[in-house]
């Protein structure tokens, strides 16, 4: 049971740690102290919901209905090229720490939209937790300890990078670094978008 579990952890962690979409608007709302526990809970959750779909078969329908896969390929394209073009503008408009500090406050109500788009309309959370972890987890006899062990890596990952983001704030007291992050994460964006369009 416990072995099950920590595999289930180990391999979660592996999936999740890799840069991607989420994890730089956690990694920024965290920074910006903005709804960090709201949006890591969301984060959290969705990620135990989808885990919890591959590994009670819902994998099965992806792989016969492979449109699924696809709307997000092209939905979550063109909602990374915006939300990137929107952290180009940041970039550029932006000239003093606190107007950056001010300059992009987003409600509740948008934060958790963001954090639900860049989640649910990402094609390779599908394949990474959906197919990949529910077709590992039918290899064990106890596939629901598994699934518990990469939804507790989700947990802890989410929670942790939003929450430790803030021990980097002192780097973020400059303009400078404020708009290196807004580039950083835009060309991340993009990069996936690009990746995702290739590949369609």
């Amino acid at each position: 049971m416990l072995n099950t579990y920590m595999q289930g952890l180990a391999l979660g962690l592996s999936l999740i740690v890799a840069i991607g979409a989420q994890n730089a608007f956690v990694l920024r709302q965290g920074l910006r102290k903005q709804h960090v526990f709201w949006v890591c809970f969301v984060c959290a959750l969705s990620d135990a919901l989808l885990i919890l779909l591959g590994v009670t078969g819902f994998s099965a329908v992806i792989m016969h209905y492979p449109q699924i896969i696809q709307f997000a390929k092209w939905g979550g394209a063109a909602f990374l090229i915006y939300y990137g073009l929107l952290h180009a503008i940041q970039a550029y408009k932006n000239q003093s720490a606190m107007q950056l500090d001010t300059g992009f406050n987003q409600s509740l109500m948008q934060a958790l939209l963001t954090c639900l788009a860049l989640t649910w309309l990402n094609p390779h959370v599908y394949l990474d937790t959906v197919i990949l972890l529910g077709s590992i987890s039918a290899q064990f006899q106890q596939p629901l300890y598994f699934a518990l062990g990469a939804m507790s890596a989700s947990g802890l990952f989410f929670f942790g990078l939003g929450y430790g983001a803030q021990l980097l704030q002192p780097m973020f007291k400059s303009p400078k670094a404020w708009r290196i992050l807004d580039l950083l994460i835009a060309c991340v964006m993009w990069a996936i978008a690009l990746s995702l369009l290739i590949n369609s």
